[in-house]
């Protein structure tokens, strides 16, 4: 079996998580098929035998392996998606990072992550994906976002107006730095923390979310997945940010933009007894209280 492994850096205290995991997947019998800048980086820590081969892109990964293990954070794991794109190969995230919704595996639990792989025990969690449309394109073919999609603006000492329409029908002129529009999945992400409400992965729902809006009256708004928004921008300068996930872009301030559900999830692997609710009570320490 033939197992991607995608990350981005190795600090001196990443090594030996990075080597545990390719000597577990050696130990059990599986290729590595790395990511060729991170191969070059940690080909010190790949074992003597194993057999490795590299990866640069969609065409030469997404064919060749039945899962990509990426290690790092929830941002690495986001960036992994770009290699899976529509072929629903499932990811697996290792989180040797900080919070980490996304990555279902701790730094301790790396042979138990590689087991699973090799013999195709885990569960996989199916996530919707937003698709951006503008004209240009700046994504490279892949303008789609598990987490979020959001416009800011790029002079920092005004606000933007964004104009927003759900279905063709006016929904809210938003005065505000920007405004985030988010799956379920990514309701733990940026839009969380500009007081955006946390939901269920499985909810079928997108949140609306302003970022430092004018208007005290305007809050984060709860829209179904199925809706189509588009947006039109006015700004002093010429120009607005869209990022979608860890990726910006700077694209003209005349495009409308339209987001909607993408035609095609995300795989995410998880472990078969992984909880959302108990993963939310660990990782925001809900309930940590010594009344408690």
């Amino acid at each position: 079996m033939q197992i991607g492994i995608f990350g981005r850096t190795i600090s001196e205290g990443r090594k030996e998580s990075v080597k545990a995991l390719y000597q577990s997947l050696f130990n059990k019998g599986a290729s590595l098929h790395i990511y060729e800048p991170f191969c070059k980086k940690s080909k010190s820590l790949i074992p003597d035998g194993a057999s490795v081969s590299t990866f640069t892109s969609h065409q030469n990964f997404a064919n060749t392996c039945s899962l990509l293990i990426t290690i790092g954070g929830d941002g690495t794991l986001l960036e992994g998606i770009t290699f899976i794109k529509n072929s629903e190969v499932p990811i697996l995230g290792i989180n040797t990072g900080r919070l980490g919704f996304l990555t279902g595996f701790s730094n301790e639990e790396i042979d138990i992550a590689a087991e699973m792989a090799v013999e195709q025990t885990f569960s996989i969690d199916k996530r919707t994906l937003l698709q951006v449309i503008t004209d240009p394109d700046p994504f490279n073919e892949f303008p789609f976002a598990l987490n979020e999609a959001t416009i800011h603006k790029t002079d920092s000492s005004s606000m933007i107006t964004l104009m927003v329409k759900r279905n063709g029908a006016p929904l809210n002129t938003y005065w505000a730095d920007g405004l985030i529009i988010s799956t379920a999945t990514g309701s733990t992400g940026y839009s969380l923390s500009c007081g955006g409400p946390i939901m269920l992965p499985e909810s079928a729902n997108f949140i609306v979310t302003p970022i430092a809006p004018h208007n005290l009256n305007v809050r984060p708004l709860v829209i179904s997945d199925e809706d189509e928004l588009s947006i039109k921008m006015e700004v002093r300068g010429k120009e607005v940010m869209l990022s979608v996930d860890s990726r910006s872009a700077s694209i003209s301030a005349k495009q409308t933009i339209t987001i909607k559900k993408a035609p095609f999830p995300v795989r995410l692997v998880r472990k078969p007894d992984q909880d959302f609710l108990k993963t939310l009570r660990e990782k925001l320490m809900w309930g940590n209280d010594k009344r408690n």
